[in-house]
């Protein structure tokens, strides 16, 4: 196993590349038949075997063909709700993100006292 984290994001595309490409043959299916059925060019296919990039739903069609579009689950599970936010919010899901405090104050808000009128 691999750490990814201390991988550049062209690595981990070879190496997403590099599994793909492994999938494939042990299915013993061709470049050509598995961009058939992913309804991608074959071109495509080699660019994503080799990691040079791909789109995201090039990504999951190449899995969906494969059988493997399950792998996704595994991939990014999802998240449970944290019981806190839970109990914070009253039930409610969380929507959006809070906005972070940046501390001290850029310089260019002065601060001033307010005077008493």
């Amino acid at each position: 196993m691999m750490n990814l984290e201390n991988m550049g994001n062209a690595e981990i595309q070879k190496d997403l590349g590099r599994r793909l490409q492994r999938e494939r043959l042990n299915q013993n299916i061709t470049q050509a038949d598995l961009a058939e059925r992913a309804g991608i060019s074959r071109r495509t296919l080699v660019a994503a075997e080799k990691g040079q990039g791909t789109t995201l739903e090039t990504f999951i069609c190449i899995l969906r063909a494969l059988g493997r579009l399950g792998q996704l689950d595994q991939f990014l599970p999802e998240p449970p709700v944290s019981p806190i936010e839970l109990a914070k919010l009253k039930g409610k899901v969380r929507q959006k993100a809070s906005r972070k405090i940046r501390y001290p104050l850029p310089s260019d808000t002065a601060w001033t006292w307010k005077e008493d009128e």
